[in-house]
């Protein structure tokens, strides 16, 4: 045949060459690291269920899935500049100051909410434009970069509005923060972030600036020769990162009905895990948002049950860092086997 007709033929009819190439992508899915993840997270849930009491309610996926929805955030736009090679540390400590003025305007200013959730959204965006500022103005490591601005950043939130909390916050807009989808345990901030996730996995997985992601964190200056503006689009993440961040704490500073300098300590941690627990590598190159979903859930999970179980939470910390180390390690060896699997293949290959 010349070309391919529009709908499939039988299997009956299939030639072998096709019907080979459909087993070896099935096989391809089925090897994933996403599939891993996947299936990783389908026996926490089930064993939570069975031996975790009160994990298996709709109370809990209530608050399970509310827990979720500033790690599931944040871990969008830090898919995308961890698949281009970078890093940003600072989105926890872009959190709590985005709480605490959101705080000091409420308390001080006489703007109206609504707007001060906007400004909010603003000041994340600017924090974000620095860091992007000195990783790709300065040419300076990312990792350096954000470490600084994450004590920085946590620094001003004490400097806003020291060890006070607001808390006076309008009740209807704290209620909607938790209220859920009529006749589920579902919370209606889900929706919101279910039609971001969309929109990220489109961009990343579906459009031309998606593939530069890709080859920009497999090489910068192969990149740059194909006409990718490597400085900017990093730059522009980064802005992406901080909007998001503020965000998050528009979200958390509601949900808790309490703006304080503290929030969202620890939580970058969390989210670097969840990236590279989803199979995003650490080096850039390679991963999807399907599997850092995944990952974000599997994570929340594990927590959710050891909390429910009564785990000391130092032991949570434990779990996380055990964690964070297997993300990286695993991936790089099952990707490593997978290349051997391959070329042995392609040494002897199967004769029919």
């Amino acid at each position: 045949m010349a070309h391919d007709s529009l709908y499939a033929a039988p299997p009956s009819v299939v030639g072998p060459g096709r019907e080979t190439s459909r087993l070896a992508t099935l096989r391809g899915l089925l090897g994933s690291w996403d599939a891993v993840i996947l299936a990783a997270l389908v026996v926490a849930v089930l064993v939570a269920g069975l031996t975790v009491e009160n994990f298996a309610t709709g109370r809990n996926a209530q608050f399970l899935l509310l827990d979720l929805v500033p790690l599931a955030l944040i871990a969008l736009p830090m898919t995308l500049i961890v698949i281009t090679g970078e890093i940003d540390l600072s989105v926890a400590s872009m959190v709590g100051l985005s709480s605490t003025l959101m705080g000091q305007l409420w308390l001080s200013s006489g703007l109206s909410l609504e707007l001060i959730c906007v400004l909010v959204v603003l000041l994340g965006a600017v924090l974000g434009a620095v860091n992007g500022l000195f990783v790709t103005g300065f040419g300076l490591p990312s990792l350096a970069v954000t470490i600084g601005t994450l004590a920085l950043y946590r620094g001003l939130s004490f400097v806003v509005l020291g060890d006070q909390a607001v808390a006076d916050f309008p009740a209807d807009w704290t209620a909607a923060m938790v209220r859920n989808i009529p006749g589920t345990s579902v919370p209606v901030v889900v929706v919101p972030l279910l039609l971001l996730a969309v929109v990220f996995a489109v961009v990343l997985h579906a459009t031309p600036a998606g593939r530069a992601l890709y080859a920009m964190g497999n090489n910068d200056q192969a990149a740059t020769f194909t006409g990718v503006s490597v400085a900017r689009t990093k730059f522009w993440l980064f802005v992406v990162s901080g909007a998001v961040c503020g965000l998050v704490g528009i979200f958390w500073t509601l949900r808790y009905a309490s703006a304080r300098g503290d929030n969202a300590t620890g939580l970058e941690l969390t989210v670097v895990t969840a990236v590279l627990l989803g199979g995003v590598s650490i080096f850039g190159g390679r991963g999807g948002l399907l599997g850092v979903l995944a990952g974000v859930l599997l994570l929340g999970v594990l927590r959710n049950a050891l909390q429910l179980a009564d785990v000391d939470a130092n032991a949570l910390t434990i779990v996380t860092g055990t964690l964070l180390i297997a993300s990286v390690v695993l991936p790089n060896a099952v990707a490593d086997v997978r290349a051997r699997l391959h070329r042995r293949r392609q040494r002897h290959p199967v004769v029919p």
